[in-house]
């Protein structure tokens, strides 16, 4: 238009990119979220120290993984329409979050890189629920969702791994073991690990340095 071309595929790839490993499990009281704490620009490493696990209510969270300008606009949105939902109809639950999600990814599908897994504590129900939105914007419901580029080194030991009976301690070793296989062969992952523990009785957060599970 006018004279002016501006090759969208060009900027996109210098956009700062959420790399990235996380991952969403249940367990038999709640749910944790997980994820590194690399974000890069290219083979630049934007930041080593962000923190990608996101409030949108009280005890809903998400992961974000891809582009961390798409990401955190989505969150907010999202954020935003959970306190309007809250006024009208009370606490809204983890699949109405979802729902939000869903529709903004797939409205915008050609425009996001947005992969986002929602985990939250429904209290009426008692129990943690998984929704995973990848690419594209479909919406899947999970005992555990992995993504971001290092999810594809730990589908095997997570698939192995994984049991329904964990308890809080067991699922915090196996969201960490996790996490660190990630970061260990996937070069945009990396950081330290933290996560978010969703219970009844509220929210836990944990972090993890590199000491503490380079090794594992």
């Amino acid at each position: 238009m006018n004279g002016i071309q501006v090759d969208i595929n060009r900027l996109k790839k210098g956009e700062v990119s959420l790399g990235t490993s996380i991952m969403a499990v249940t367990f038999n009281g709640g749910v944790i979220l997980g994820a590194d704490s690399r974000t890069t620009t290219g083979a630049y490493i934007a930041n080593r120290v962000t923190d990608k696990l996101t409030r949108v209510h009280e005890k809903i969270w998400c992961c974000r993984s891809g582009s961390a300008a798409d990401t955190q606009a989505v969150a907010d949105i999202v954020q935003y329409h959970l306190e309007l939902y809250t006024a009208q109809y009370g606490t809204p639950s983890i699949d109405t979050a979802a729902s939000i999600f869903k529709t903004i990814c797939y409205d915008n599908k050609d425009n996001l890189t947005a992969g986002i897994i929602v985990a939250g504590f429904d209290d009426k129900k008692g129990e943690g629920e998984v929704y995973s939105i990848p690419l594209g914007g479909s919406v899947h419901k999970q005992d555990y969702a992995i993504a971001g580029s290092g999810s594809a080194f730990i589908y095997g030991y997570c698939d192995k791994n994984y049991r329904k009976d964990f308890n809080k301690d067991e699922t915090v070793d196996f969201v960490k073991h996790s996490l660190s296989q990630a970061i260990k062969w996937d070069g945009s992952s990396g950081g330290v690990i933290r996560m978010v523990i969703l219970t009844k009785d509220g929210l836990e957060r944990l972090i993890f340095y590199p000491d503490e599970y380079e090794n594992l």
